[in-house]
């Protein structure tokens, strides 16, 4: 209680409070993902009239009622969630905010780490940031740190590692000094994190200049890819823009990255959208983008989907024309009993 200040923490699975959160966000232009671990309301007067929530290091939805703005009442609401996230071990946050937004919470001790106009901007605060995190990656890449030449990045999921991905890897090594390959590291996916990054390490291993690391929160993440925003239009744009502004400003410089490979996208509109992206962004940073053809095994793309499908089918010779041998022996090993079960009680879409 702050005077006639009150903070109260909403349940989350009541329905009448959450429509509340919802329909008071919606004035902003914000939308409530039901996915949030914990929301707060701030309530003057009895009245609803600023809101919070957070999920894993990510503060978001976080409003004030216009007519209460510059009260303090931001930085109340910020205080309260970020104490909450520390109580749960947590001790860096992102917050995404509207740009026009963004110098409130730069007062609160949050910097600010790329934008994309005019849908959303990045910040951060507490131990962590985008810098350690490049320091961590240079040191996972030490091995290749010694070669002289142009440095190439390519970021890949592989859900799972199939010999288009390894075809594009080869590629980039084969055209400069030495080569990063980001596996994704959120675990959206079929297959968890820790085998897809075995695989495409295990897969790549014949190649010196190249370093396989993880993605981590900065690449293609829950804190790159925010997935909140009101309009189903603008979602993609923001996500993918967002994402390749922070390689393009903070990632690429600090690892003296100067070209990202990609394979072409005929089918999935949000991996062209990204591509798109790329495109547009990169190259004004100075990092030339190198588009290649997808692989074809008897006239048909390679893919990690067509993988997925035929292991549906129980396709197993489709299937090892179709990955790296490191991929195949994981397939047909017990440990990856439980992952087939699940791609074959899955929807082909994902």
């Amino acid at each position: 209680m702050f005077g006639s200040c009150e903070i109260e923490r909403v349940d989350l699975k009541n329905a009448g409070q959450v429509a509340a959160v919802r329909t008071f966000l919606a004035r902003f232009g914000l939308s409530y993902d039901e996915d949030v671990e914990y929301t707060i309301n701030l309530r003057l007067h009895g009245n609803l009239a600023g809101t919070g929530s957070f999920k894993g290091e990510i503060l978001r939805n976080i409003a004030v009622d216009e007519s209460v703005q510059g009260a303090g009442f931001t930085a109340t609401i910020v205080s309260e969630l970020m104490q909450e996230q520390a109580r749960r071990g947590r001790m860096h946050y992102f917050i995404f905010t509207k740009p026009a937004k963004a110098h409130l919470f730069g007062n609160l001790g949050f910097v600010e780490i790329c934008r994309a106009e005019p849908y959303a901007a990045l910040l951060e605060t507490g131990l962590g940031s985008v810098g350690a995190y490049c320091a961590e990656i240079a040191q996972k890449a030490a091995h290749i740190a010694h070669i002289q030449g142009p440095r190439a990045a390519v970021v890949v999921n592989c859900n799972p590692f199939t010999l288009g991905h390894l075809a594009l890897i080869e590629k980039a090594a084969g055209e400069n000094a030495a080569v990063i390959v980001f596996v994704v590291s959120e675990d959206r996916s079929l297959f968890p994190f820790d085998v897809r990054f075995r695989l495409v390490r295990e897969g790549v291993a014949h190649l010196a200049n190249v370093a396989v690391v993880p993605g981590g929160k900065y690449i293609i993440s829950a804190a790159t890819f925010p997935t909140y925003f009101t309009h189903e239009e603008d979602k993609v744009v923001a996500q993918t823009r967002l994402d390749i502004n922070l390689f393009a400003g903070k990632i690429a410089p600090n690892l003296g990255i100067r070209a990202r490979y990609i394979g072409r996208e005929p089918y999935c509109p949000v991996t062209n959208a990204y591509n798109t992206a790329m495109l547009d962004i990169l190259p004004a940073h100075g990092i030339e983008v190198r588009v290649l053809e997808r692989t074809q095994i008897q006239g048909e793309i390679v893919s990690a989907s067509k993988v997925r499908d035929r292991i549906r089918q129980d396709d197993w010779e489709v299937i090892r024309s179709l990955v790296p041998a490191v991929t195949y022996r994981y397939l047909r090993s017990e440990d990856a009993r439980e992952i087939l079960e699940k791609i074959r009680s899955s929807d082909s879409r994902h």
